[in-house]
């Protein structure tokens, strides 16, 4: 990008559909903060489309209009989006399937011993698992050793354990603020170790990562109850329901997201899933659960870890469904943690 492109854009004029996120005037070397889409959605259990959602984000983004009351200024510290990877949303498509005939043998009760044994299929799952965990943690961390900040949009909530990864390399400490329907503490459900299901679960193996901080959760399990649990306060929760009691008993929600936020280190990463937030938002999502947050709710839980002096180091938005509404929604989540974060 040139300086005279630069100084030639109008960010109240119309939005350009230049194949970058918000049809900003930026390439990788001129933006600040790289976003990594990622077309990934193997193991998801329940509605399919989240492998599309970098896509329909980036569709949606440039009719944003670019104000923000946060950091109006925000945009021009450069947001760039490397191009979406075709080979990668190829192999999710080809282990999609292969994941689908697992799912499907467990539903029915079955051993995946039985005949046609399908434990070699899990096992190609896992390995494809991690080496999508290994293509993410080089682009991230090619990314923060320019001096860049970086976001990711997935695909399912399996896909930002290599980037967790990748800042545990540069960043000794940090917490998780998660904001999510679904805990996401089991171990390999389903059978698969990189389970959407599982992400938390997998991220509190990094040693660097000293609090999770989890808002907004109304599915869960008594094995995840026992995690959260066991953890001796490294975990916490923020349940929906109980959250919901302290609002009607007149606590305000400003006060229940600085209690939440007052449990995290000085470093925070954000890991959002868009079924954190009631549904009729992004209707679409891989696993919707009635209740939920609503958009600004959630905007300022995000904006009270800047107002109490901590660093946002990064953000992940997951399970946005294949939809226009859902890109809409998912693009505005986008511009936001990138304003909060830079």
């Amino acid at each position: 990008m040139s300086s005279n492109s630069l100084a030639n854009y109008d960010p109240s004029d119309v939005g350009r559909v230049n194949g970058n996120l918000f049809g900003l005037p930026f390439d990788y070397e001129s933006a600040q903060i790289i976003i990594v889409g990622v077309p990934w959605e193997v193991t998801v259990s329940y509605n399919p489309g989240a492998a599309a959602a970098p896509q329909r984000i980036l569709d949606a983004s440039p009719q944003l209009d670019l104000y923000d009351f946060d950091r109006p200024d925000g945009w021009q510290r450069g947001i760039y989006m490397l191009p979406i990877d075709a080979d990668l949303h190829a192999k999710n498509n080809y282990y999609r399937h292969q994941a689908t005939l697992v799912i499907d043998r467990l539903e029915q009760g079955k051993s995946l011993a039985d005949e046609p044994d399908l434990t070699t299929v899990l096992a190609e799952i896992d390995r494809a698992g991690a080496d999508l965990n290994r293509w993410l943690f080089d682009r991230c961390s090619s990314a923060l050793a320019a001096g860049k900040k970086v976001g990711v949009i997935g695909g399912d909530h399996s896909v930002p354990l290599g980037y967790m990864q990748a800042l545990a390399a540069h960043h000794p400490d940090f917490g998780i603020l998660h904001i999510d329907a679904h805990s996401d503490l089991r171990d390999a459900y389903e059978g698969f170790e990189f389970s959407h299901a599982s992400i938390m679960f997998n991220a509190l193996k990094i040693p660097q990562i000293s609090k999770l901080i989890q808002v907004g959760i109304r599915d869960v399990s008594q094995v995840e109850i026992e995690v959260i649990a066991r953890s001796h306060g490294r975990a916490i929760a923020y349940y929906d329901s109980l959250i919901k009691q302290e609002l009607y008993s007149g606590k305000t929600w400003l006060s229940i997201c600085q209690d939440a936020i007052a449990n995290l280190p000085q470093k925070v990463y954000i890991s959002f899933d868009a079924d954190g937030l009631d549904p009729k938002l992004c209707p679409h999502t891989g696993t919707p659960v009635p209740g939920g947050l609503e958009l600004e709710q959630a905007f300022c839980l995000c904006r009270e870890v800047i107002r109490s002096g901590r660093e946002i180091i990064g953000f992940d938005l997951c399970e946005v469904g294949d939809a226009e509404w859902d890109g809409n929604v998912g693009a505005r989540i986008v511009y936001k943690l990138t304003n909060l974060m830079s």
